[in-house]
């Protein structure tokens, strides 16, 4: 058998390119076409295994075909080197012009009748295997996360070891303990997770298991039987897929060999030629899967591309001719390869239906005028007289294999794609497909584009434009960074909020805090003008509404995925198999919506149906409140007596809840003017109600901005730090002493007379403010600026010096004077008594104590009376 193709002839054109990709953690280059994304390049360095033969794709592709012209030779497909040569010339010639791509092998599955009465718990079980092994591969993360946390509890926790590890004493680690139990561990794997050891999971990329194949009754399916509802719970995760033909259900449940042709690359290289090159593509794609499989079997070429076969127009006669002339060609390549190796097991059985098959066929294209479906004809013809066996009972036309669409460079149709730029960033745009249809039929690519994408603007924006931020108080330094920010981000909560906008402007100017809420909404902005002003800046993410899309192409437009779908409708008579292709549901559809959707199916005379969620927006999905956990209600028991117990020192492990404390909107505090070493700094504190530091501000004079930029946001993250509870002592003893310039003396400030850097000066200046840290404070301008003095004494100034008028607004008196540096009186002498010693009558010890008006020995417990008494 010969095949004689041009498409080595045209690979050697095309342009090649050496990539650099990341691969088993290490950096390689590979030789690539140089049209191709590092996906698809990756794709098929994960298919081949890495050849590691040298050449482009690392050798693997040139491996593949090697091997298959090898085994064609072998078994007597091949009756010269010549032919074997030109196969594997033409096989990876085809894969580097992006015709061509192996799928993977679909083995057999299971078939399941629903009018048996054992179906139902069949199906039941069936799903629940499924879910079992989606949910267990969650639950064991989960699990891992939760020991683990366990061990973090312990290792955080400052304690004595045998503390940490207590779950009474350490309180982290009792959460930590209780969620993973809640999660499945065993107290065995919680105790030994505190002990340190933890938990690392390598879990193998999910298999996913073949759906089941289901024979129903269409007119009892219609009818909504009550063996919908169970096959509507089995499909919608994908696991099962609906026939209503025994012949069909067989088909699909069979072992098949899979490659993946794509028209569209085919007819635009092909030229006036595409009918002889789609002819040959399917011819070697047959061979290629013969050669592959060990057993006979179906064969099923996956057409992709049927958007572009169809045109603008959605010409569903060209799409239809296509499809026609590859299962031709390929049914005549199946009877030639039966002359060497023999038809198939089945083929007495199964001859009189393909022979009724090929009529059908062949009837079909009789009115057709596109050259590919006469030329289907043509083979047609001749396979019906001379009634040919097949060295495969069924050809199928659809594939269902992401990993072989991705070899090809394709991906789902819809109107954003994602694609690969030439500095290997990857950007969004409007399909190609699309973006070809709409310039055809005489659109504005660019205002698809605006109402896909948006115009990333507020300029004249509805709702929301430059003069409506402007009276919010939006400055020109704003609006300019807004404006920057809007290129890149996809909401406006991302842009309306620090770090964009200035924390000081938020807070001073709009008398907002960041974090409080979405920025917007509390200045007012209504839902609507922002969702109108959003739709304009971010785009609309579809066509579907798209008020100058041309009428021709508006469905197209709207829902491409649902056009591809009604064009797999009009190849799938030209197909052996069904075409069971998941339709997709929304993701919270549960099984009255699947069955639904089933009964539908039945009624529009679909060949098979398989149902499938959509995959789940990411993010949070669900809001819960906090449940408070109930208190325990206990019998009232009387409290045993307890037992005395020696006394001793129990440390406990106290974690503090690290809630942020808000300072309030009127806050008191003062400003300090000082120079380091003729730097001027301005510090400015704000105070909480009882006069703890809540937060600080630091102002160069007349720095560089970098540098005034990086001292307000270092003043930004310590007061964050003062309100999440750090204690100010801690930033204190952490910068106090730093050496940096600017330093030297200092001006202006009455306890700080020199230190070694700014963040010296600064924390000094805090710590005898604000901790009575007066070591901290130098005296004499020529000390050093580590020594310590002590504070000079003042007399009495009025209150006003230090208490703000404004803030007090007028409840302060004038008359009151403070003690700024005043120092406590010392404590007077008590007067000592002495008292003369007793003698005990009894014993003789001078113990005697008085105990009242009488007295009492602490040696021998005598009681002799009054001693003025006894000594009368």
């Amino acid at each position: 058998m010969r095949i004689q193709t041009d498409f080595a002839a045209l690979a050697d054109r095309v342009a090649m390119e050496t990539r650099v990709i990341e691969r088993d953690g290490a950096l390689r280059e590979v030789e690539a076409p140089a049209g191709w994304t590092d996906a698809q390049i990756e794709a098929w360095l994960d298919w081949s295994g890495g050849e590691g033969h040298g050449g482009w794709l690392d050798g693997g592709v040139d491996a593949w075909a090697q091997r298959l012209a090898a085994r064609g030779r072998d078994v007597g497909v091949f009756a010269e080197a010549d032919a074997a040569q030109a196969f594997a010339a033409g096989l990876s010639g085809a894969v580097r012009l992006g015709l061509i791509a192996p799928a993977a092998p679909r083995a057999a599955t299971v078939t399941t009748d629903l009018s048996d009465p054992t179906a139902e718990a069949a199906l039941d079980q069936a799903r629940a295997a499924r879910a079992a092994a989606r949910l267990g591969a969650q639950a064991a993360e989960a699990l891992a996360e939760a020991l683990n946390a366990v061990a973090d509890a312990v290792d955080r926790c400052g304690g004595p070891r045998g503390d940490c590890a207590d779950p009474n004493r350490n309180p982290a680690l009792a959460r930590a303990a209780a969620l993973a139990r809640r999660c499945g561990a065993a107290d065995a794997d919680i105790l030994r997770a505190a002990d340190g050891e933890r938990t690392t999971l390598l879990l193998e990329p999910r298999a996913e298991p073949a759906p089941t194949v289901a024979l129903a009754d269409r007119a009892r399916m219609a009818a909504g039987a009550p063996e919908t509802l169970a096959a509507a719970r089995a499909t919608l995760d994908g696991g099962l897929v609906l026939t209503f033909d025994p012949r069909d259900a067989e088909a699909l449940a069979a072992p098949a060999t899979g490659t993946m042709l794509n028209l569209g690359v085919a007819v635009e290289r092909g030229g006036e030629s595409a009918e002889a090159v789609i002819a040959d593509l399917a011819r070697l794609a047959v061979l290629a899967a013969e050669l592959e499989s060990e057993t006979p079997g179906a064969v099923t070429l996956g057409l992709e591309g049927l958007l572009a076969v169809a045109g603008a127009d959605l010409d569903k006669d060209a799409v239809a001719a296509v499809a026609a002339l590859v299962a031709a060609a390929a049914a005549d390549t199946s009877a030639t390869l039966a002359l060497t190796r023999g038809p198939a097991p089945d083929w007495d059985t199964a001859q009189d239906e393909a022979l009724d098959t090929l009529k059908a066929r062949r009837n079909r294209l009789r009115t057709s005028k596109h050259p590919a479906g006469q030329q289907a004809g043509s083979i047609l013809n001749g396979l019906a007289r001379a009634r040919r066996p097949r060295r495969h009972a069924a050809i199928g036309l659809f594939v269902e294999d992401a990993q072989a669409r991705l070899r090809l460079g394709l991906g789902a149709t819809r109107a954003v794609d994602r694609f690969q730029t030439a500095d290997g960033e990857i950007g969004r745009r409007l399909h190609p497909v699309l973006a070809g249809a709409i310039r055809a039929a005489g659109g504005e690519v660019e205002g698809a584009e605006r109402w896909l994408f948006g115009r990333r603007t507020l300029a004249e924006a509805p709702g929301l434009d430059h003069a409506e931020l402007r009276a919010l108080g939006f400055t020109d330094i704003e609006l300019a960074a807004v404006e920057a920010a809007l290129a890149d981000a996809e909401r406006f909560d991302a842009v309306f909020s620090a770090p964009v906008l200035d924390p000081g402007f938020i807070r001073d100017v709009l008398g907002l805090e960041d974090g409080d809420g979405p920025l917007l909404t509390l200045l007012g902005v209504s839902e609507e003008a922002e969702a109108e002003a959003a739709r304009w800046v971010f785009g609309h993410g579809d066509l579907g509404g798209w008020p100058d899309a041309p009428a021709g192409i508006a469905a197209l437009l709207a829902d491409p995925e649902a056009a591809e779908a009604d064009l797999r409708r009009v190849i799938e008579p030209f197909s052996d198999m069904a075409d069971a292709t998941p339709e997709m549901l929304d993701w919270r559809a549960g099984p009255a919506q699947a069955a639904r959707a089933l009964s539908e199916a039945a009624m529009e005379q679909r060949r098979a149906v398989r149902l499938v969620r959509r995959e789940a927006p990411a993010g949070r999905l669900l809001e819960l409140p906090t449940v408070e956990p109930q208190p325990r209600v206990e019998a009232h028991r009387p409290s045993p007596t307890p037992a005395p117990a020696p006394e001793r020192i129990v440390e406990r492990v106290v974690e503090r809840e690290r809630a942020r404390r808000k300072l309030p909107d009127r806050r008191k505090g003062y400003i300090q003017k000082a120079a380091v070493g003729g730097h001027k700094v301005y510090i400015h504190t704000g105070e909480y109600e009882d006069g703890e530091l809540g937060e600080i501000f630091i102002d160069m004079h007349k720095e560089g901005a970098a540098f005034r930029s990086l001292m307000n946001n270092f003043a930004i993250a310590i007061s964050i730090g003062l309100q999440y509870g750090v204690p100010l002592d801690e930033f204190v003893d952490a910068f106090v002493f730093t050496r940096f310039e600017p330093a030297g003396r200092v001006t202006g400030n009455d306890s700080i007379k020199s230190a070694t850097s700014i963040l010296d000066y600064i924390f000094r200046e805090l710590g005898v403010s604000y901790l009575d840290r007066h070591e901290l404070a130098n005296a004499a301008p020529d000390d050093d600026a580590d020594g310590l003095a002590d504070k000079p004494q003042g007399e009495a100034v009025p209150a006003a010096r230090f208490i703000s008028k404004g803030f007090a607004r007028g409840s302060a008196p004038d008359n009151l004077v403070v003690l700024p540096f005043g120092k406590k009186a010392e404590p007077e002498p008590r007067a000592t008594t002495t008292t003369q010693a007793v003698a005990c009558p009894a014993c003789g010890d001078f113990s005697l104590q008085q105990r009242g008006p009488g007295w009492v020995c602490d040696t021998c417990g005598a009681s002799p009376g009054q001693i003025g008494a006894d000594q009368g």
